[in-house]
Protein backbone atom coordinates (compact mmCIF):
# COMPACT_ATOMS: atom_id res chain seq x y z
CA UNK A 1 0.00 0.00 0.00
CA UNK A 2 1.11 3.65 -1.04
CA UNK A 3 1.77 5.73 2.49
CA UNK A 4 -0.21 8.69 2.09
CA UNK A 5 -2.52 7.61 -0.46
CA UNK A 6 -6.25 9.42 -0.24
CA UNK A 7 -8.29 6.91 1.77
CA UNK A 8 -12.17 6.65 0.44
CA UNK A 9 -15.21 4.81 2.10
CA UNK A 10 -18.52 2.49 1.16
CA UNK A 11 -21.66 3.95 0.82
CA UNK A 12 -24.27 2.68 2.98
CA UNK A 13 -27.63 3.65 4.16
CA UNK A 14 -26.57 7.03 3.53
CA UNK A 15 -23.39 7.16 5.63
CA UNK A 16 -19.77 6.75 4.32
CA UNK A 17 -18.75 3.91 6.50
CA UNK A 18 -14.92 1.89 6.35
CA UNK A 19 -15.08 -2.03 5.90
CA UNK A 20 -15.62 -3.77 9.29
CA UNK A 21 -12.49 -5.40 8.43
CA UNK A 22 -10.65 -2.27 8.56
CA UNK A 23 -9.15 -3.46 5.38
CA UNK A 24 -8.21 -1.79 2.19
CA UNK A 25 -7.40 -2.01 -1.00
CA UNK A 26 -5.84 0.15 -3.75
CA UNK A 27 -6.07 2.21 -6.67
CA UNK A 28 -3.63 2.24 -9.17
CA UNK A 29 -3.03 4.27 -12.87
CA UNK A 30 -2.52 1.71 -15.43
CA UNK A 31 -0.46 4.11 -16.99
CA UNK A 32 1.76 5.49 -14.90
CA UNK A 33 1.59 2.59 -11.94
CA UNK A 34 0.49 6.08 -9.49
CA UNK A 35 -1.34 4.97 -6.54
CA UNK A 36 -5.11 6.51 -6.86
CA UNK A 37 -6.35 6.09 -3.51
CA UNK A 38 -7.62 3.44 -0.89
CA UNK A 39 -11.15 2.15 -0.84
CA UNK A 40 -12.92 -0.52 1.84
CA UNK A 41 -11.30 -3.96 0.99
CA UNK A 42 -14.87 -5.26 2.17
CA UNK A 43 -16.36 -8.83 2.97
CA UNK A 44 -19.77 -10.71 3.05
CA UNK A 45 -20.49 -8.67 6.30
CA UNK A 46 -20.37 -5.81 4.68
CA UNK A 47 -22.54 -6.58 1.93
CA UNK A 48 -25.06 -7.63 4.93
CA UNK A 49 -24.86 -4.29 5.96
CA UNK A 50 -25.88 -2.91 2.69
CA UNK A 51 -28.41 -5.30 1.61
CA UNK A 52 -30.29 -4.61 4.85
CA UNK A 53 -30.21 -0.94 4.41
CA UNK A 54 -31.81 -1.56 0.75
CA UNK A 55 -34.38 -4.00 1.91
CA UNK A 56 -35.33 -1.52 4.73
CA UNK A 57 -35.56 1.39 2.19
CA UNK A 58 -37.81 -0.62 0.14
CA UNK A 59 -41.19 -0.03 1.14
CA UNK A 60 -40.50 3.85 1.37
CA UNK A 61 -39.34 4.42 -2.41
CA UNK A 62 -41.52 1.87 -3.37
CA UNK A 63 -44.30 3.77 -2.56
CA UNK A 64 -42.56 6.96 -3.72
CA UNK A 65 -44.58 7.74 -6.75
CA UNK A 66 -43.03 7.16 -10.27
CA UNK A 67 -42.50 10.91 -11.22
CA UNK A 68 -40.98 11.70 -7.78
CA UNK A 69 -38.93 8.73 -7.82
CA UNK A 70 -37.63 10.62 -11.67
CA UNK A 71 -37.51 14.34 -10.80
CA UNK A 72 -33.99 12.69 -8.41
CA UNK A 73 -32.63 10.75 -11.33
CA UNK A 74 -33.16 13.88 -13.30
CA UNK A 75 -31.32 16.03 -10.86
CA UNK A 76 -28.81 13.50 -11.14
CA UNK A 77 -28.51 14.01 -14.61
CA UNK A 78 -27.81 17.42 -13.69
CA UNK A 79 -25.13 16.93 -11.73
CA UNK A 80 -23.33 14.08 -13.60
CA UNK A 81 -23.16 17.32 -16.35
CA UNK A 82 -21.61 19.50 -13.61
CA UNK A 83 -19.12 16.95 -13.09
CA UNK A 84 -18.85 15.50 -16.07
CA UNK A 85 -15.06 16.62 -16.47
CA UNK A 86 -14.37 16.18 -13.51
CA UNK A 87 -15.61 12.39 -13.88
CA UNK A 88 -13.80 11.64 -17.16
CA UNK A 89 -10.42 12.50 -15.87
CA UNK A 90 -10.71 10.54 -12.48
CA UNK A 91 -11.98 7.98 -15.00
CA UNK A 92 -8.63 8.07 -17.52
CA UNK A 93 -6.68 7.86 -14.76
CA UNK A 94 -8.14 4.85 -13.26
CA UNK A 95 -8.52 2.59 -16.30
CA UNK A 96 -6.61 4.19 -18.84
CA UNK A 97 -8.77 5.20 -21.53
CA UNK A 98 -8.16 8.28 -23.78
CA UNK A 99 -9.93 11.56 -22.31
CA UNK A 100 -11.99 11.67 -25.42
CA UNK A 101 -13.68 8.42 -24.63
CA UNK A 102 -13.95 9.01 -20.81
CA UNK A 103 -15.82 11.87 -21.85
CA UNK A 104 -18.26 10.23 -24.02
CA UNK A 105 -18.37 7.27 -21.35
CA UNK A 106 -19.96 9.91 -19.14
CA UNK A 107 -22.36 11.38 -21.67
CA UNK A 108 -23.57 8.31 -22.15
CA UNK A 109 -24.50 8.03 -18.18
CA UNK A 110 -25.93 11.79 -18.75
CA UNK A 111 -28.12 10.32 -21.85
CA UNK A 112 -29.35 7.23 -19.90
CA UNK A 113 -30.60 9.33 -17.01
CA UNK A 114 -32.22 11.79 -18.43
CA UNK A 115 -34.01 8.60 -21.16
CA UNK A 116 -35.12 6.56 -18.16
CA UNK A 117 -36.05 9.48 -15.77
CA UNK A 118 -38.55 10.30 -19.03
CA UNK A 119 -40.10 7.08 -18.16
CA UNK A 120 -40.85 7.99 -14.52
CA UNK A 121 -43.86 10.13 -15.75
CA UNK A 122 -44.82 6.70 -18.04
CA UNK A 123 -43.19 3.38 -16.94
CA UNK A 124 -46.36 1.75 -19.30
CA UNK A 125 -48.59 -1.07 -18.95
CA UNK A 126 -51.36 -1.40 -20.83
CA UNK A 127 -55.29 -1.76 -21.13
CA UNK A 128 -57.47 -4.63 -23.20
CA UNK A 129 -60.96 -5.27 -23.30
CA UNK A 130 -61.60 -8.24 -20.82
CA UNK A 131 -64.23 -10.66 -22.26
CA UNK A 132 -66.45 -10.49 -19.99
CA UNK A 133 -69.02 -7.48 -19.72
CA UNK A 134 -68.57 -4.91 -16.67
CA UNK A 135 -65.21 -6.01 -16.25
CA UNK A 136 -61.71 -3.66 -16.35
CA UNK A 137 -58.75 -5.28 -17.46
CA UNK A 138 -54.90 -4.02 -17.26
CA UNK A 139 -51.18 -4.47 -16.27
CA UNK A 140 -48.74 -2.53 -14.53
CA UNK A 141 -45.16 -2.81 -13.62
CA UNK A 142 -44.22 -3.46 -10.16
CA UNK A 143 -40.75 -3.46 -8.82
CA UNK A 144 -38.53 -6.61 -7.43
CA UNK A 145 -36.73 -5.42 -4.22
CA UNK A 146 -33.61 -5.55 -3.72
CA UNK A 147 -31.08 -5.53 -6.76
CA UNK A 148 -27.57 -6.70 -7.25
CA UNK A 149 -25.27 -4.85 -9.33
CA UNK A 150 -22.02 -6.28 -10.29
CA UNK A 151 -19.94 -3.94 -13.15
CA UNK A 152 -17.03 -4.13 -14.74
CA UNK A 153 -14.14 -1.43 -15.16
CA UNK A 154 -14.04 -0.43 -18.82
CA UNK A 155 -17.34 1.25 -18.51
CA UNK A 156 -17.09 2.30 -15.18
CA UNK A 157 -20.17 5.50 -15.46
CA UNK A 158 -21.91 4.24 -18.29
CA UNK A 159 -22.75 0.40 -17.57
CA UNK A 160 -23.64 1.20 -14.19
CA UNK A 161 -26.04 4.06 -15.59
CA UNK A 162 -27.74 1.03 -17.45
CA UNK A 163 -28.32 -0.79 -14.61
CA UNK A 164 -28.83 1.37 -11.43
CA UNK A 165 -31.16 4.31 -13.08
CA UNK A 166 -33.97 1.83 -14.78
CA UNK A 167 -33.90 -0.30 -11.34
CA UNK A 168 -33.92 2.84 -9.62
CA UNK A 169 -37.06 4.43 -11.91
CA UNK A 170 -38.90 1.06 -11.22
CA UNK A 171 -39.14 1.14 -7.70
CA UNK A 172 -36.31 -1.06 -6.63
CA UNK A 173 -33.27 -0.07 -4.24
CA UNK A 174 -30.03 -1.11 -5.30
CA UNK A 175 -26.63 -2.63 -3.90
CA UNK A 176 -23.90 -1.73 -5.98
CA UNK A 177 -20.34 -3.40 -6.42
CA UNK A 178 -18.09 -1.68 -8.85
CA UNK A 179 -15.12 -3.27 -10.27
CA UNK A 180 -11.99 -3.60 -8.52
CA UNK A 181 -9.89 -1.84 -10.85
CA UNK A 182 -12.25 0.95 -11.24
CA UNK A 183 -14.02 1.88 -7.52
CA UNK A 184 -13.03 5.38 -6.92
CA UNK A 185 -14.99 6.11 -10.69
CA UNK A 186 -17.83 4.15 -8.58
CA UNK A 187 -17.81 6.22 -5.53
CA UNK A 188 -18.37 9.12 -7.12
CA UNK A 189 -21.24 8.08 -9.50
CA UNK A 190 -23.10 7.26 -6.02
CA UNK A 191 -21.94 10.36 -4.62
CA UNK A 192 -23.36 11.86 -7.77
CA UNK A 193 -26.74 10.40 -6.40
CA UNK A 194 -26.38 11.19 -3.10
CA UNK A 195 -26.30 15.11 -3.95
CA UNK A 196 -29.27 14.74 -6.31
CA UNK A 197 -31.32 13.44 -2.79
CA UNK A 198 -31.94 9.67 -3.12
CA UNK A 199 -32.82 8.92 0.41
CA UNK A 200 -30.61 6.73 2.41
CA UNK A 201 -30.68 2.87 1.85
CA UNK A 202 -32.13 3.65 -1.80
CA UNK A 203 -28.70 3.07 -3.11
CA UNK A 204 -25.36 1.73 -1.60
CA UNK A 205 -21.92 0.56 -2.76
CA UNK A 206 -19.48 -1.83 -1.52
CA UNK A 207 -16.08 -1.92 -3.07
CA UNK A 208 -14.25 -5.43 -2.76
CA UNK A 209 -12.99 -8.67 -4.53
CA UNK A 210 -15.70 -10.74 -6.37
CA UNK A 211 -14.80 -13.63 -3.87
CA UNK A 212 -15.61 -11.13 -0.86
CA UNK A 213 -18.11 -9.33 -2.37
CA UNK A 214 -19.41 -10.21 -5.41
CA UNK A 215 -20.35 -13.49 -4.67
CA UNK A 216 -21.90 -12.19 -1.17
CA UNK A 217 -24.12 -10.25 -2.92
CA UNK A 218 -25.00 -12.82 -6.06
CA UNK A 219 -26.20 -15.72 -3.04
CA UNK A 220 -27.98 -12.80 -0.06
CA UNK A 221 -31.39 -14.11 0.35
CA UNK A 222 -33.09 -10.63 0.06
CA UNK A 223 -31.39 -9.93 -3.06
CA UNK A 224 -33.86 -10.48 -5.81
CA UNK A 225 -32.26 -9.93 -8.99
CA UNK A 226 -28.79 -9.59 -10.12
CA UNK A 227 -27.75 -7.65 -13.14
CA UNK A 228 -24.59 -8.58 -13.85
CA UNK A 229 -21.85 -7.38 -16.66
CA UNK A 230 -18.49 -9.22 -17.56
CA UNK A 231 -17.17 -12.47 -18.59
CA UNK A 232 -19.04 -15.06 -19.69
CA UNK A 233 -16.93 -18.02 -17.71
CA UNK A 234 -18.46 -15.36 -14.43
CA UNK A 235 -22.01 -14.92 -15.78
CA UNK A 236 -22.72 -18.33 -16.13
CA UNK A 237 -21.07 -19.72 -12.42
CA UNK A 238 -23.34 -16.97 -11.58
CA UNK A 239 -26.89 -18.06 -13.26
CA UNK A 240 -26.10 -21.37 -12.08
CA UNK A 241 -26.16 -19.61 -8.23
CA UNK A 242 -29.34 -18.23 -9.07
CA UNK A 243 -30.74 -20.56 -10.88
CA UNK A 244 -30.74 -23.22 -7.21
CA UNK A 245 -32.81 -20.50 -5.59
CA UNK A 246 -34.92 -19.36 -8.38
CA UNK A 247 -33.15 -15.83 -8.48
CA UNK A 248 -33.63 -13.60 -11.48
CA UNK A 249 -30.07 -13.07 -13.11
CA UNK A 250 -29.66 -10.52 -16.16
CA UNK A 251 -26.08 -11.11 -17.77
CA UNK A 252 -24.36 -9.09 -20.61
CA UNK A 253 -20.86 -11.01 -21.32
CA UNK A 254 -18.67 -11.87 -24.02
CA UNK A 255 -18.25 -10.61 -27.43
CA UNK A 256 -16.24 -11.88 -30.22
CA UNK A 257 -17.37 -9.00 -33.12
CA UNK A 258 -16.88 -9.37 -36.97
CA UNK A 259 -17.18 -6.77 -39.69
CA UNK A 260 -17.82 -8.16 -43.05
CA UNK A 261 -16.21 -6.04 -45.71
CA UNK A 262 -17.23 -6.58 -49.66
CA UNK A 263 -16.14 -5.52 -52.51
CA UNK A 264 -17.91 -2.53 -53.30
CA UNK A 265 -17.47 -1.11 -50.04
CA UNK A 266 -16.11 2.20 -49.22
CA UNK A 267 -12.36 0.77 -47.68
CA UNK A 268 -11.87 4.40 -46.23
CA UNK A 269 -15.00 4.54 -44.63
CA UNK A 270 -14.14 1.00 -43.35
CA UNK A 271 -10.52 1.21 -42.34
CA UNK A 272 -12.02 4.48 -40.12
CA UNK A 273 -14.44 2.65 -38.59
CA UNK A 274 -12.51 -0.61 -38.01
CA UNK A 275 -9.56 1.09 -36.46
CA UNK A 276 -11.55 2.79 -33.96
CA UNK A 277 -14.01 -0.21 -33.50
CA UNK A 278 -10.69 -2.86 -33.22
CA UNK A 279 -8.65 -0.38 -31.01
CA UNK A 280 -10.68 2.31 -29.53
CA UNK A 281 -10.64 1.91 -25.71
CA UNK A 282 -7.34 -0.49 -26.92
CA UNK A 283 -9.94 -3.50 -27.66
CA UNK A 284 -11.18 -3.80 -24.35
CA UNK A 285 -14.85 -3.61 -24.95
CA UNK A 286 -17.22 -6.43 -25.42
CA UNK A 287 -18.30 -4.71 -28.66
CA UNK A 288 -14.57 -4.26 -30.23
CA UNK A 289 -14.12 -6.03 -33.74
CA UNK A 290 -11.94 -8.26 -33.46
CA UNK A 291 -12.40 -10.25 -36.40
CA UNK A 292 -12.45 -8.34 -40.16
CA UNK A 293 -14.34 -10.68 -42.59
CA UNK A 294 -13.40 -9.41 -46.19
CA UNK A 295 -13.69 -10.76 -49.75
CA UNK A 296 -10.61 -11.43 -51.59
CA UNK A 297 -11.21 -8.90 -53.94
CA UNK A 298 -10.25 -6.38 -51.68
CA UNK A 299 -8.35 -7.91 -49.00
CA UNK A 300 -4.57 -6.71 -50.05
CA UNK A 301 -6.20 -2.89 -50.17
CA UNK A 302 -8.13 -3.22 -46.90
CA UNK A 303 -5.21 -4.79 -44.83
CA UNK A 304 -2.48 -2.31 -46.24
CA UNK A 305 -4.66 0.43 -44.70
CA UNK A 306 -5.10 -1.00 -41.93
CA UNK A 307 -1.76 -1.72 -41.27
CA UNK A 308 -0.43 1.66 -42.02
CA UNK A 309 -3.55 3.28 -39.94
CA UNK A 310 -2.28 1.07 -36.79
CA UNK A 311 1.16 2.27 -37.29
CA UNK A 312 0.28 5.60 -36.54
CA UNK A 313 -1.56 5.29 -33.61
CA UNK A 314 0.31 6.88 -30.95
CA UNK A 315 0.31 5.38 -27.36
CA UNK A 316 0.59 7.14 -23.96
CA UNK A 317 -1.18 8.37 -20.81
CA UNK A 318 -4.84 9.10 -21.83
CA UNK A 319 -4.61 12.83 -20.00
CA UNK A 320 -2.31 13.70 -23.18
CA UNK A 321 -3.90 15.16 -26.56
CA UNK A 322 -1.60 13.54 -28.78
CA UNK A 323 -2.62 9.95 -27.65
CA UNK A 324 -4.76 7.57 -29.33
CA UNK A 325 -4.41 4.36 -27.83
CA UNK A 326 -4.08 4.54 -23.89
CA UNK A 327 -2.50 1.14 -21.61
CA UNK A 328 -4.71 -1.99 -20.80
CA UNK A 329 -6.08 -1.77 -17.77
CA UNK A 330 -3.51 -4.39 -15.52
CA UNK A 331 -0.48 -6.40 -15.66
CA UNK A 332 -2.32 -9.74 -16.07
CA UNK A 333 -4.43 -8.09 -18.97
CA UNK A 334 -1.19 -7.48 -20.80
CA UNK A 335 0.18 -10.95 -20.31
CA UNK A 336 -3.05 -12.28 -21.19
CA UNK A 337 -3.32 -10.24 -24.58
CA UNK A 338 0.58 -11.28 -25.36
CA UNK A 339 -0.25 -14.92 -24.59
CA UNK A 340 -3.16 -14.64 -26.86
CA UNK A 341 -0.75 -12.93 -29.66
CA UNK A 342 1.70 -15.96 -29.10
CA UNK A 343 -0.87 -18.21 -29.52
CA UNK A 344 -1.57 -16.78 -33.38
CA UNK A 345 1.98 -17.33 -34.33
CA UNK A 346 1.35 -20.79 -33.43
CA UNK A 347 -1.40 -21.54 -35.25
CA UNK A 348 0.41 -20.00 -38.30
CA UNK A 349 -1.62 -16.24 -38.20
CA UNK A 350 0.70 -13.71 -40.16
CA UNK A 351 1.35 -10.69 -38.14
CA UNK A 352 0.76 -7.78 -39.91
CA UNK A 353 1.70 -4.73 -37.25
CA UNK A 354 1.95 -5.03 -33.54
CA UNK A 355 2.45 -8.08 -31.43
CA UNK A 356 4.47 -6.91 -28.59
CA UNK A 357 4.42 -5.23 -24.88
CA UNK A 358 5.50 -0.84 -25.25
CA UNK A 359 8.30 -0.63 -23.05
CA UNK A 360 10.16 2.23 -24.44
CA UNK A 361 10.13 5.61 -22.18
CA UNK A 362 7.51 6.20 -20.07
CA UNK A 363 5.40 3.51 -21.80
CA UNK A 364 7.50 1.37 -19.67
CA UNK A 365 5.92 2.30 -16.44
CA UNK A 366 2.81 1.21 -17.52
CA UNK A 367 0.28 -1.35 -19.19
CA UNK A 368 1.14 -0.77 -22.68
CA UNK A 369 0.46 -3.26 -25.79
CA UNK A 370 1.28 -2.31 -29.75
CA UNK A 371 -2.11 -2.50 -32.14
CA UNK A 372 -1.93 -5.72 -33.58
CA UNK A 373 -3.18 -7.23 -37.10
CA UNK A 374 -2.85 -10.74 -37.82
CA UNK A 375 -3.54 -11.62 -41.29
CA UNK A 376 -4.28 -15.44 -42.75
CA UNK A 377 -6.34 -16.06 -40.06
CA UNK A 378 -8.97 -19.35 -40.14
CA UNK A 379 -12.10 -19.36 -38.83
CA UNK A 380 -11.79 -21.61 -36.29
CA UNK A 381 -8.53 -20.53 -35.27
CA UNK A 382 -8.45 -20.05 -31.16
CA UNK A 383 -7.60 -16.00 -32.15
CA UNK A 384 -10.86 -16.05 -34.22
CA UNK A 385 -12.69 -17.82 -31.81
CA UNK A 386 -11.90 -16.43 -28.01
CA UNK A 387 -12.55 -12.87 -26.55
CA UNK A 388 -8.92 -11.31 -26.31
CA UNK A 389 -10.42 -8.53 -24.63
CA UNK A 390 -7.09 -6.28 -26.25
CA UNK A 391 -5.98 -4.17 -29.10
CA UNK A 392 -5.66 -7.39 -31.34
CA UNK A 393 -7.73 -8.08 -34.57
CA UNK A 394 -7.83 -10.29 -37.23
CA UNK A 395 -8.14 -10.48 -41.04
CA UNK A 396 -10.46 -13.73 -42.49
CA UNK A 397 -10.35 -13.59 -46.13
CA UNK A 398 -13.89 -14.76 -47.87
CA UNK A 399 -15.07 -15.28 -51.19
CA UNK A 400 -18.94 -14.17 -51.13
CA UNK A 401 -21.69 -12.61 -48.85
CA UNK A 402 -23.31 -16.09 -47.88
CA UNK A 403 -19.70 -17.72 -46.72
CA UNK A 404 -18.91 -13.95 -45.09
CA UNK A 405 -22.38 -14.25 -42.75
CA UNK A 406 -21.29 -18.69 -42.56
CA UNK A 407 -17.92 -17.29 -40.57
CA UNK A 408 -19.30 -14.85 -38.94
CA UNK A 409 -22.27 -16.93 -37.64
CA UNK A 410 -19.78 -19.32 -36.24
CA UNK A 411 -18.89 -18.31 -32.91
CA UNK A 412 -20.41 -19.42 -29.25
CA UNK A 413 -21.05 -15.47 -29.18
CA UNK A 414 -23.31 -13.00 -30.90
CA UNK A 415 -23.38 -9.36 -29.65
CA UNK A 416 -22.00 -6.97 -32.08
CA UNK A 417 -21.69 -6.92 -35.98
CA UNK A 418 -21.24 -5.08 -38.78
CA UNK A 419 -21.33 -4.86 -43.30
CA UNK A 420 -19.46 -2.64 -45.16
CA UNK A 421 -21.40 -2.42 -48.54
CA UNK A 422 -22.89 -0.03 -51.28
CA UNK A 423 -25.60 -3.06 -51.88
CA UNK A 424 -28.69 -2.33 -50.57
CA UNK A 425 -29.58 -5.66 -50.79
CA UNK A 426 -26.34 -7.38 -49.32
CA UNK A 427 -27.33 -5.11 -46.34
CA UNK A 428 -30.72 -6.23 -45.79
CA UNK A 429 -30.07 -9.75 -46.20
CA UNK A 430 -27.07 -9.13 -43.57
CA UNK A 431 -29.50 -7.85 -41.34
CA UNK A 432 -31.58 -10.47 -41.69
CA UNK A 433 -29.10 -13.56 -41.76
CA UNK A 434 -26.22 -12.33 -39.32
CA UNK A 435 -27.17 -13.79 -35.65
CA UNK A 436 -26.26 -10.98 -33.15
CA UNK A 437 -28.20 -9.03 -31.15
CA UNK A 438 -26.75 -5.49 -32.67
CA UNK A 439 -26.12 -5.00 -36.41
CA UNK A 440 -24.33 -2.18 -38.05
CA UNK A 441 -24.34 -1.27 -42.03
CA UNK A 442 -21.71 0.94 -42.52
CA UNK A 443 -19.69 1.69 -39.18
CA UNK A 444 -17.81 -0.71 -37.10
CA UNK A 445 -19.19 -2.99 -34.46
CA UNK A 446 -19.64 -0.26 -31.74
CA UNK A 447 -21.42 3.34 -30.69
CA UNK A 448 -24.90 2.21 -28.91
CA UNK A 449 -27.21 4.86 -28.22
CA UNK A 450 -29.09 4.47 -25.24
CA UNK A 451 -32.76 4.80 -26.42
CA UNK A 452 -32.32 0.83 -28.39
CA UNK A 453 -31.72 -2.78 -26.91
CA UNK A 454 -28.55 -3.54 -25.72
CA UNK A 455 -27.38 -6.82 -25.67
CA UNK A 456 -26.69 -10.14 -27.30
CA UNK A 457 -28.00 -13.93 -28.56
CA UNK A 458 -25.94 -17.30 -27.73
CA UNK A 459 -23.16 -17.29 -24.44
CA UNK A 460 -23.17 -13.25 -25.21
CA UNK A 461 -25.99 -12.96 -22.73
CA UNK A 462 -29.62 -14.38 -21.17
CA UNK A 463 -31.81 -12.94 -23.29
CA UNK A 464 -32.40 -9.52 -21.34
CA UNK A 465 -31.29 -6.53 -22.58
CA UNK A 466 -30.15 -3.06 -21.12
CA UNK A 467 -30.76 0.34 -22.49
CA UNK A 468 -34.15 0.97 -24.37
CA UNK A 469 -37.34 0.51 -22.95
CA UNK A 470 -36.38 -3.27 -22.99
CA UNK A 471 -34.50 -2.85 -19.85
CA UNK A 472 -37.53 -1.91 -17.22
CA UNK A 473 -38.59 -5.62 -18.25
CA UNK A 474 -35.20 -6.35 -16.23
CA UNK A 475 -36.41 -4.77 -12.61
CA UNK A 476 -39.57 -4.88 -12.67
CA UNK A 477 -42.51 -7.33 -12.45
CA UNK A 478 -45.93 -7.68 -14.48
CA UNK A 479 -48.91 -7.43 -12.83
CA UNK A 480 -52.26 -8.20 -14.31
CA UNK A 481 -55.22 -6.80 -12.66
CA UNK A 482 -59.24 -7.12 -13.42
CA UNK A 483 -62.01 -5.34 -11.71
CA UNK A 484 -65.77 -7.00 -11.97
CA UNK A 485 -68.30 -4.18 -11.36
CA UNK A 486 -70.95 -6.44 -12.75
CA UNK A 487 -72.12 -7.21 -9.05
CA UNK A 488 -72.58 -10.69 -10.01
CA UNK A 489 -70.12 -13.87 -10.28
CA UNK A 490 -68.72 -14.02 -14.26
CA UNK A 491 -66.34 -17.34 -14.71
CA UNK A 492 -64.07 -16.18 -17.37
CA UNK A 493 -63.70 -19.42 -20.40
CA UNK A 494 -66.60 -20.78 -18.40
CA UNK A 495 -69.87 -18.45 -18.74
CA UNK A 496 -70.25 -17.86 -22.32
CA UNK A 497 -73.94 -16.99 -23.66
Amino acid sequence: MSAGAETFKNYINGRWVGARSGAMMESVNPATGEALGLVPRSGPEDVEDAVRAAAEAFPAWRRTPAPRRAEILFRAAERLVARKEELARLMTREMGKVLAETRGDVQEAIDMSYFIAGEGRRLHGYTAPSEMPQKAAYCVRAPLGVVGIITPWNFPVAIPSWKIVPALVCGNTVVFKPASYTPLVGLKFVEIFEEAGLPPGALNIVTGPGQGVGDALVAHPQVRVVSFTGSTETGLRLAEQCARVGKRISLEMGGKNAAIVMPDADLGLATDALIWSAFGTSGQRCTACSRIIVHKAVKADLADQLVERAKRLRLGDGLEPDTDVGPVVSGAQLDRIHQYVQVGRQEGARLLVGGSRAQEGALGRGYFYTPTIFDRVGPRMRIAQEEIFGPVTDIIETESFESAVTVLNESRYGLSASIFTRDINAAMRAIDDIDTGIVYVNHGTIGAEVHLPFGGTKETGNGHREGGLQVLDVFSEWKAVYVDYSGRLQRAQIDRE
